[in-house]
């Protein structure tokens, strides 16, 4: 219930007084919430004069007037609100915020923060190691990330702490799966996963301890892990591919010969890219396509040329996969689909590969984009942004000036007849 009657509430929180109170809140907030001081407001309407004139108890002339807030809490006091000026701001709302107050309890937990780290790095096996002090200095420079509290950061630097000592045991051996690795420290299989603050702090450790920079992509990332005898998960993520017959008498290779030879698709897990030696014959081509609908048609026709499949947007597992075919000496060639998103990938791979656009003209597009009309097949409109296809700068504008998205599907046939 309002400490103010209706009628004197109503008319502190008039359009007259609007500007006073929030030149007020600012000051005492930021003062320690105290009556103290004097503000000054500038270019004063007739109506703010008439009401300020009302409240300070005194007549305004002029554009302009200075006010002493240990006077008018006062004169607040002494009128018909009967409140302090803390009060009545309170009454009026929302409530104050003691923001110098706020900045010493931040600093004061920041400070406990920060002394945790070098006490649990003090009675560690880590203590005095060059590295850890590099390690305290950066993570006190890059922060607490936001959200996360001093309770949950005090916890996570200490997790931190036991997982490199474990890490960096040299007296053990063996190597450890990183999920059994954080199920010990956090009492979750997941606490040490990509992204979380565990896992960025312990990475950064085991970097500056090796003396090697941190990694900015997943795979440099589980090689990271790999040198510290601990293997990520390397067979939940694949990259779907068809055809490829690598040179080599290892199982492996032989394998996906002999799979490329009964046109069957193979998807390759990390783990196989690890031990797999990915060399094709000098000058390969590769297609590169967006959907497994491709690979699948292919495989029904039993074509012969080489497929790879970013199924989407090309997670690391096919990145790696293509950066290795690169590297044996392997050309590509890149199809999509026609809608923004699909432009926006083939700008990506067309960039990192130097491949070739496969049928993936403005012409093939039109071309088509009648042919699906002239059949009577619905229309998926192109929605979002557009996005310049690097390749054909008569792309774009062709997509816009007829706002359809077609996807893969669409050039299907013709794809299987070049991969045939």
């Amino acid at each position: 219930m309002s400490a103010l009657r209706a009628a004197t509430r109503d008319w502190l929180a008039g359009a007259g007084l609007a500007r006073l109170w929030a030149a007020v809140r600012k000051r005492l907030e930021g003062n320690g919430v105290r009556s103290t001081g004097s503000l000054r407001l500038t270019a004063l309407s007739a109506r703010e004069r008439t009401d300020l004139s009302l409240l300070l108890g005194r007549p305004l002339t002029g554009t302009a007037v200075t006010v002493r807030l240990d006077a008018l809490d006062t004169r607040l006091r002494a009128s018909a609100a009967g409140l302090g000026l803390r009060e009545v701001l309170e009454e009026l709302g929302p409530p104050l915020t003691d923001r110098r107050a706020a900045r010493e309890d931040g600093a004061a937990q920041r400070r406990h923060i920060w002394s945790s780290l070098t006490s649990s790095l003090d009675a560690s096996p880590l203590a005095g190691q060059e590295w850890t002090r590099r390690w305290s200095d950066v993570l006190r420079r890059t922060g607490v990330p936001s959200g996360v509290t001093p309770e949950a950061a005090v916890r996570t630097l200490q997790q931190a702490v036991r997982v490199l000592t474990v890490l960096l045991d040299t007296e053990r051996v063996g190597t450890r799966g990183r999920g059994e690795l954080a199920a010990a420290a956090t009492g979750s299989a997941h606490g040490l996963d990509d992204g979380t603050w565990l896992a960025r702090l312990v990475q950064r450790g085991v970097a500056l301890a090796h003396d090697t920079d941190l990694p900015g992509d997943a795979a440099g990332r589980r090689a990271l892990w790999r040198l510290v005898s601990v293997t990520p998960d390397e067979v939940s993520s694949t990259v779907l591919t068809y055809g490829l017959r690598p040179l080599g008498e290892g199982w492996r290779e032989r394998s996906l010969r002999e799979r490329a030879a009964q046109h069957a698709e193979t998807h390759l897990t990390p783990r196989d890219l690890l031990d797999l030696r990915l060399r094709l014959p000098a000058g390969t081509v590769v297609h590169i396509c967006e959907n497994p609908r491709v690979v699948e048609a292919a495989a029904d026709a039993a074509c012969t040329e080489p497929v790879v499949c970013t199924s989407g947007s090309a997670a690391t597992v096919v990145l790696t996969l293509l950066d290795a075919l690169a590297a044996t000496g392997c050309r590509f060639a890149y199809h999509g689909d026609f809608d923004w998103p699909g432009i926006a990938l083939a700008n990506r791979i067309i960039r990192r590969y130097e491949a070739r656009s496969w049928r993936m003209s403005a012409d093939d597009y039109e071309r088509l984009a009648a042919a699906g009309q002239a059949q009577g097949v619905p229309r998926l409109p192109l929605d979002g942004l557009p996005v310049d296809a690097h390749w054909d700068p008569e792309l774009t504008p062709a997509m816009t000036a007829l706002g359809i998205a077609l996807h893969e599907e669409a050039t299907l046939d013709l794809l299987v007849r070049d991969l045939a």
